[in-house]
């Protein structure tokens, strides 16, 4: 496997589980060195541990996003990066008869204040290097309807629109912003939705017929923070196992 990331450091958020740590270990594995960002130390040590155990670097730091000066800390703490992948995400599913206004500010913090804030702080000496690669991780949903998922799925359009805004904004510094818009994932957020929820969505949703595997969507995302995708900017890249016709 060509080590296409050695020498450059990747902060991956969320990366203690699910998709952000699939993405940590494949950023690793192409010779990146890691910060693996999340809450909880013990499942963060796993992680490094994992990544250390098949010849790669990396390092946790914990921090919450939901706090803006934990966001500042974790920039400070991480230093200098190459690939951004914002990945942590709030998502609390239910009709909006029951949506509190503290559940709304928690989603807008976490899933579009804190890569706000990242971008912010890591953008800026990227453009100065001439290059770098940010990656959010977005939603499928954001253009399905779906039922209960408004204020999450409201989050993550947000996020759509400030990848196409960033990377008009750094394009000409050769920072470029994409977006991975991931369908149906086996992640363990999804199974405390529901045992085999991930499953019936994406049996139910989905082209293929299927939920995806966390490494299926960090394979995606491998592919925009390497030089492979040199010419590509402003893309909200579908991993969703497609849209089924209607009959």
């Amino acid at each position: 496997m060509p080590l296409e990331l050695k020498g450059k450091t990747a902060l991956v958020t969320g990366a203690t589980a699910g998709i952000g740590r699939a993405v940590a270990s494949k950023l690793a594995a192409l010779g990146a060195a890691v910060v693996v960002h999340g809450r909880d130390a013990e499942r963060g040590s796993a992680v490094v541990d994992e990544i250390s155990a098949a010849g790669g670097t990396a390092r946790f730091i914990a921090a919450d996003l939901a706090d803006p000066g934990a966001v500042h800390e974790l920039s400070g703490k991480a230093g200098p990066v190459d690939v951004l992948v914002n990945n942590a995400a709030v998502f609390q599913f239910g009709p909006m008869s029951e949506a509190t206004a503290e559940a709304f500010d928690l989603h807008m913090a976490v899933n579009v204040r804190a890569p706000m804030l990242l971008v912010a702080a890591f953008a800026p000496p990227m453009a100065e290097r001439g290059s770098g690669a940010v990656i959010n991780i977005t939603t499928g949903a954001a253009s399905t309807p779906v039922r209960g998922g408004g204020v999450y799925v409201a989050s993550k359009v947000a996020l759509d629109y400030l990848t196409r805004v960033w990377a008009d904004e750094l394009g000409t510094a050769g920072v470029r912003v994409n977006a991975v818009a991931a369908g149906p994932t086996r992640t363990q957020g999804m199974q405390t939705r529901g045992a085999g929820l991930a499953d019936t969505l994406g049996k139910a949703t989905t082209a293929l017929r299927r939920a995806a595997d966390p490494r299926e969507i960090a394979e995606v995302v491998a592919f925009l923070a390497s030089p492979r995708a040199s010419y590509v900017t402003g893309a909200i890249v579908e991993a969703r196992g497609g849209t089924p016709a209607h009959p």
